[in-house]
């Protein structure tokens, strides 16, 4: 019935023309109409045709009603009829399918095209995103053996805050209140985890700690970030065209955005040797900067990073390790526990580094048993203490870490 009521629409009207939205539901209507004249349709039924032949014509097909849906974190696709949900956690197969392999096919094209993408044989793989700002990674055929692949990361309909983080139970207060302190002063700090733990919902909950008269550049593959401030520069890397030529990597944009007098630079996520040009910029003025990683623990982070750095530069590894301390103040460790909850696990200082690896300063860590699990502090203060001092916060920082603190205070 709704493919018939669509071919109608599509027959009364020239796609390819500019209509707008509200003419091109007035064919549907006209269309459902017609076609319940030799067939009966619920008035519940019609409104659903309705939504799903224009999400079919001008939106993505099935995939509008799976993002309308707020409960729904994550959509993957692997292939026409084989469509998965993830849902407070746990993975569920959808009832919903594609009508044939050429309608995914439309979808990816429609979802590449909106952000001036590229993906086809030459460009099998394309990591984009949605205009509500959900991360997509596509993947063609032959690439993906069976059929092509759609993975969508929705980042929900309100901004995390730390407070919402709370709530939720990711931190506790102590924690929030310390890295106040911490964002104000300009430490620069590194956010690592695993897949799916949070990082760049955690840096956007991070950011709204900066001052509201800074100016900030941000460098992402594809923008995922939302950052609360008047003086935001958003930079994005571009893909090579085809002559293979024009291409915009993250180096490229952390280098130009030292030239853009940034008080902060955030990079969404690094992944390869353009760690060199993140560290440089973290350590050439640009304190209070922000950027991401994939990273099992704290000391598997700075293994990944002194690799990546090696990608680009061939030099001694204590040299390598000199320029990750000096850089980086603060690591925070993300990870997702057995119940899918996301928590901080783990925020620790970087001190520098000697022959035998780094001098860490490990604040509190997240301990866990059978039915609860909560952030433990060590006792330790934070040892670099010459950018709190310079914003005049060391004292706060100190009462926060030994409790002395109310819940609304504010630095």
């Amino acid at each position: 019935m709704l493919e018939v009521i669509r071919n109608n629409v599509l027959q009364k009207a020239d796609i390819s023309d500019d209509i707008d939205d509200d003419r091109l539901k007035s064919l549907i209507d006209d269309a459902i109409v017609e076609y319940s004249k030799s067939v009966y349709i619920p008035i519940c039924t019609m409104e659903t045709l309705r939504r799903r032949i224009f999400a079919s014509i001008r939106g993505l097909d099935i995939l509008e009603e799976l993002l309308e849906d707020d409960d729904i974190t994550e959509i993957m696709v692997n292939g026409n009829n084989n469509i998965y949900i993830e849902k407070a956690g746990q993975l569920i197969k959808s009832d919903k399918c594609f009508s044939s392999p050429d309608k995914i096919n439309d979808v990816i094209q429609q979802i590449a095209a909106s952000t001036n993408k590229r993906i086809n044989e030459r460009t099998p793989i394309s990591d984009t995103s949605l205009i509500d700002g959900s991360r997509v990674n596509i993947v063609l055929s032959p690439i993906s053996i069976d059929s092509p692949v759609i993975t969508i990361r929705k980042f929900g309909s309100g901004r995390l805050t730390m407070d919402k983080l709370h709530k939720l139970g990711s931190l506790d207060t102590k924690a929030i209140k310390l890295l106040e302190c911490l964002v104000k002063s300009k430490y620069n700090i590194f956010v690592c985890g695993g897949t799916g733990s949070g990082k760049t919902t955690f840096l956007n909950a991070l950011s709204e700690f900066i001052p509201k008269d800074e100016r900030i550049i941000t460098i992402e593959d594809s923008p995922e970030l939302n950052i609360d401030i008047c003086n935001l520069v958003r930079l994005e890397t571009r893909q090579p065209n085809t002559e293979g030529q024009g291409s915009v990597t993250i180096s490229d944009l952390i280098r130009t955005s030292l030239r853009m007098r940034p008080d902060r630079i955030i990079v969404g996520e690094v992944r390869g040797c353009e760690a060199i040009e993140m560290l440089q910029a973290m350590n050439t003025g640009h304190d209070g900067s922000l950027s991401t990683g994939h990273g099992n623990s704290v000391p598997d982070m700075l293994s990944r990073l002194e690799t990546m750095v090696l990608m680009g530069l061939d030099i001694p590894l204590n040299a390598i390790r000199a320029m990750i301390a000096s850089s980086i103040d603060i690591i925070i460790h993300l990870g997702r526990l057995h119940d899918k909850s996301r928590k901080v696990l783990e925020i620790t200082e970087v001190l520098g580094a000697n022959e035998n690896g780094y001098q860490l300063n490990t604040i509190c860590s997240l301990k866990t048993n059978a039915e609860s699990s909560s952030l433990v502090y060590t006792g330790n203060m934070i040892i670099s203490t010459g950018k709190l001092e310079s914003h005049n916060l060391l004292q706060q920082c100190t009462n926060v870490l030994k409790g002395d603190f109310t819940d609304d205070a504010t630095f």
